[in-house]
């Protein structure tokens, strides 16, 4: 259940020493559902998205797609969404909006394909550092459409004609600048290819919407992508795939407590490369079936060194978890960000609780511990807390875990899937404690 528009702050309070034990379902992945979402906008009608996680991010795409003539039915049925594009006269996405998450950008594409024209605020940046839209810019031109810049706002017009498109770049392909570009040319005048497309499976989960719509994209999943415009797409109804993220995040949770966890409707496939950290570490793991995993380490893990990288490599959005498993792990390892370099920005709130690390431009050494000890901490964004609350998990005594609203936009009633594995965390109100100008600002009301 996503938490929205809720007064009160919320937090964790994670007791540790429980070995997670038992199965646990994974939800469908936010990073395929909301460019999906955005992709809706390409026909008019009812688009059906089935298996979409309940996640703030998704009540605010949905926002966003009200904004742009839709109306957007939200989990009537358990993980259903029917987007109904009824109005195809909007073509701006406001920034109040769009600043709260990067992938609302992602309705660029869809808006000039089917609309002629978006206005789209450029999102700006985050805790990961700044992360430019230069390469969907460049795509979009690529194709034969008109960019410019007006009061923040990016502004793209004109039909895409195809063209060759090169989305490589210092941080690897772009996943939303190729989602974007994809979503412009496939209703073009012409052929488009797009070479060092990301290969990750959210975009060939799109690729497989964008072809059930009558689109004539060939190539999903790997780094080319040709696509043969066409002049008309109608409504879908797919299913978005099982959360990598997620699922990788819940085998850490199981590693690092040392227990015996099975993860059902995930895809062992594309978790290869933190299997082979798995085996390195000499933490077991057994794939079941083609959808199932366990699981079940009884001993401490030992070190290993990681570095990520574009799909299939080792996934940015597992460096914090598995760090927070490194941290509890026999020996010393070297973790190098090479996707976003400034995402170290947990590494002070691991050190709260116990954790030995060192960090130096895009590297951390850590160094195992045999313990660690509960604190107040927060989380600096959404990977950093669930790293945060594997920590508390095994941590001595209790470890509240503020702004936890990141946690929220990424994972689906996490609290609830850790709690069914007998894990001890608790979702809790709490009163921010008012810093000294607010309480001199209200005394000097009072006089």
């Amino acid at each position: 259940m996503a938490y929205i528009g809720d007064d009160m702050p919320h937090k964790f309070v994670v007791e540790g020493g429980a070995r997670l034990q038992g199965a646990v379902t994974v939800s469908g992945s936010k990073n395929a559902a909301l460019p999906m979402m955005a992709a809706a906008l390409l026909a008019k009608g009812p688009t059906v998205l089935r298996n979409v996680p309940d996640l703030t991010d998704v009540h605010l795409m949905a926002e966003i797609l009200e904004t742009l003539g839709c109306e957007v039915t939200l989990f009537a049925e358990p993980g259903v969404v029917v987007i109904d594009v009824v109005d195809e006269t909007p073509i701006h996405a406001p920034y109040e909006l769009v600043s709260e998450m990067r992938a609302s950008f992602c309705v660029m594409g869809p808006l000039l394909a089917r609309r002629g024209e978006a206005h789209v605020s450029q999102p700006g940046g985050c805790t990961l550092g700044e992360r430019p839209v230069d390469l969907h810019i460049k795509g979009i031109q690529a194709i034969g459409c008109e960019v410019t810049f007006q009061r923040g706002d990016v502004i793209a017009k004109g039909r895409p004609t195809g063209g060759r498109v090169y989305l490589g770049g210092p941080m690897g392909p772009s996943v939303t600048g190729t989602a974007n570009v994809l979503c412009a040319a496939v209703m073009g005048s012409g052929v488009t290819v797009i070479d060092q497309a990301a290969c990750e499976p959210e975009i060939a989960n799109l690729v497989a919407m964008l072809n059930s719509m009558g689109a004539r994209v060939h190539g999903g999943g790997t780094s080319r992508l040709v696509v043969q415009g066409v002049d008309e797409l109608h409504p879908a109804d797919i299913a978005v795939i099982p959360d990598r993220i997620e699922a990788g995040t819940l085998m850490i949770a199981s590693a690092i407590t040392r227990g015996d966890v099975t993860l059902e409707h995930c895809d062992p496939d594309v978790m290869l490369a933190l299997f082979d950290k798995f085996t390195e570490m000499r933490v077991p793991f057994e794939r079941v079936d083609a959808t199932t995993v366990r699981i079940n380490c009884p001993k401490r893990a030992r070190s290993a060194d990681l570095t990520t990288l574009p799909y299939p490599g080792f996934p940015t959005d597992l460096q914090s978890p598995l760090m927070a498993l490194l941290c509890t792990s026999e020996g010393y390892s070297l973790v190098e960000e090479k996707i976003y370099p400034e995402r170290f920005m947990h590494v002070p709130e691991y050190r709260r609780l116990g954790a030995d690390i060192r960090k130096q431009f895009n590297t951390c050494i850590v160094t195992g511990v045999e313990k660690l000890s509960g604190a107040p901490v927060a989380a600096t964004d959404l990977r950093a807390g669930a790293g945060l609350i594997l920590m508390g998990l095994v941590a001595e005594g209790a470890t509240e875990v503020l702004r936890i609203q990141h946690v929220d936009r990424g994972y689906d009633r996490f609290e609830d899937k850790l709690t069914a594995l007998g894990g001890s965390i608790r979702r809790v109100e709490y009163l921010p404690r008012r810093r000294a100008s607010d309480r001199n600002s209200q005394r000097n009301r009072a006089a």
